[in-house]
C-alpha cells in the first residue's frame, strides 16, 4: 500500500507537469507511510512509523501540493482545515456556545465530526490568543488519537516567533514534537517563479498598471457589503466580480470573516489602487497578507490594479511575519 500511495502521487505529479525533486521524493515515501497495508486506511495506532508529520520550509517548495495529493488519495473519513477558515468557523461556534465551559471542545468536535485525519494547512501562530486556543486544538486531536498532517513555513520551535508571547505556546510546540515527526523540505527554488500554468484560480489572476479606458467603476456603481450585520463600502459588483481598492480592503477595520465571506461570495475580485507595500500601515500590510492567502487557499482569480508592477511591490517587503509566503503567491500572477 506504501507503494501504491507513493506511486499514485508521482503519477499525479507528473499529469500537473510537475518532476519532483529528491527531496520532494523522499517526503513522499514518508507521507506514503500514514497508508496501512491492504487499503487507503490510516493505521489505528500509533508506532514509530506512523506517527503523524510535520513538513516545514520556505514558499513554494511544494509542501501543500504533496500534502493535498496524498489527502486525495487516502479514502478514510477526513478534512482538510485552512488557519483563516477553521479560526472563523471555530470562534463563531464557540460564541454562539459561550456559557458553556466546554464550548471550544463541543465546537472542536463538530467540526472535526468522525475525521480521522486532520490536514492543517499553513498553520502559524502570531497571536497569543490563537496560541492558546490552538493548544487546545492540539490536545483535543492528540487525545482523539487523529492522524494530524500539518503544513508550515515554520519550524516547531519558530512558532510564534515573538519572544514576549512565545512561551505562551511552548506547550504546544511540545505537543507537535511528542506527536509527530518533524520533516524539512527546503530546497533552492520557488516553484511559484517558474509556474507557466496561468489558466485557473488565483493563478489566473494579473497585477495591471494600465486599465482599460472606462473600465474603472463609476461613483454610480458603489455598493455597500454586509457582512454579519456590519456594512463596508465597494467599488462596485458587476456580474459576480468585487471590485474593491486596497483602502477599503485593508485600511479599515476588516477581518478574515469578511474576506472568506466575499471569497465564498464572488466568482472574482479586483482589488485597485494598491500601494507599494512599506508605504502601507502595518495593519494594513497584516491585512493584504491574510486577503493573498484567503484568495489563494480558495482559489479565486484576482486582479490587482496599481501604478507599479508586481516586482517593484514585493521590492519593497518588510520583513514582518509572512510576507515571504505573499511574495510567492504574488508571483503566480501574469504582469
Amino acid at each position: 500500500m506504501r507503494q501504491s500511495v507513493a506511486e499514485a502521487i508521482d503519477v499525479a505529479a507528473t499529469q500537473a507537469g510537475i518532476g519532483l525533486s529528491a527531496d520532494q521524493k523522499r517526503l513522499t515515501e514518508r507521507l506514503a507511510i500514514l497508508a496501512q497495508p491492504g487499503g487507503r486506511r490510516l493505521r489505528a495506532c500509533r508506532n514509530e512509523s506512523s506517527r503523524g508529520l510535520y513538513v516545514y520550509g520556505p514558499a513554494g517548495r511544494g509542501k501543500s501540493w504533496l500534502a493535498q495529493a496524498f489527502f486525495d488519495e487516502v479514502a478514510v473519513p477526513k478534512i482538510r482545515v485552512h488557519f483563516h477558515n477553521f479560526f472563523d468557523e471555530l470562534h463563531l461556534r464557540v460564541h454562539d456556545s459561550r456559557d458553556d465551559p466546554r464550548a471550544l471542545e463541543s465546537a472542536l468536535g463538530e467540526l472535526l465530526g468522525p475525521s480521522r485525519l486532520l490536514f492543517f494547512d499553513e498553520f502559524h501562530v502570531h497571536d497569543s490568543g490563537d496560541a492558546r486556543l490552538l493548544t487546545r486544538l492540539l490536545a483535543f486531536v492528540f487525545a482523539q488519537r487523529l492522524t494530524v498532517l500539518v503544513t508550515s513555513n515554520y519550524a516547531p520551535d519558530s512558532l510564534l516567533p515573538n519572544p514576549i508571547w512565545h512561551h505562551t505556546f511552548e506547550p504546544g510546540i511540545a505537543m507537535i514534537k511528542d506527536h509527530l515527526d518533524v520533516f524539512h523540505l527546503d530546497g533552492p527554488t520557488d516553484y511559484r517563479t517558474q509556474s507557466p500554468h496561468h489558466t485557473t484560480g488565483f493563478a489566473s489572476g494579473k497585477w495591471l498598471t494600465v486599465l482599460p479606458p472606462g473600465s474603472y467603476p463609476s461613483a454610480d456603481e458603489n455598493v455597500t457589503l454586509t457582512v454579519r450585520g456590519r456594512q463596508f463600502p465597494a467599488l462596485a459588483v458587476r456580474n459576480g466580480q468585487l471590485w474593491i481598492s486596497f483602502a477599503q480592503l485593508c485600511d479599515s477595520t476588516l477581518s478574515t470573516i469578511e474576506y472568506l465571506y466575499w471569497a465564498d461570495a464572488f466568482d472574482e475580485w479586483v482589488v485597485t489602487d494598491v500601494p507599494l507595500f512599506d508605504d502601507a500601515s502595518r495593519e494594513a500590510q497584516q491585512r493584504f497578507i491574510n486577503v493573498i492567502d484567503i484568495l489563494t487557499d480558495t482559489d479565486t482569480p484576482t486582479t490587482f490594479i496599481a501604478t507599479h508592477t508586481v516586482d517593484e511591490f514585493l521590492a519593497t517587503e518588510t520583513t514582518r511575519p509572512d510576507t515571504f509566503r505573499m511574495a510567492s503567491r504574488l508571483q503566480l500572477l501574469r504582469s
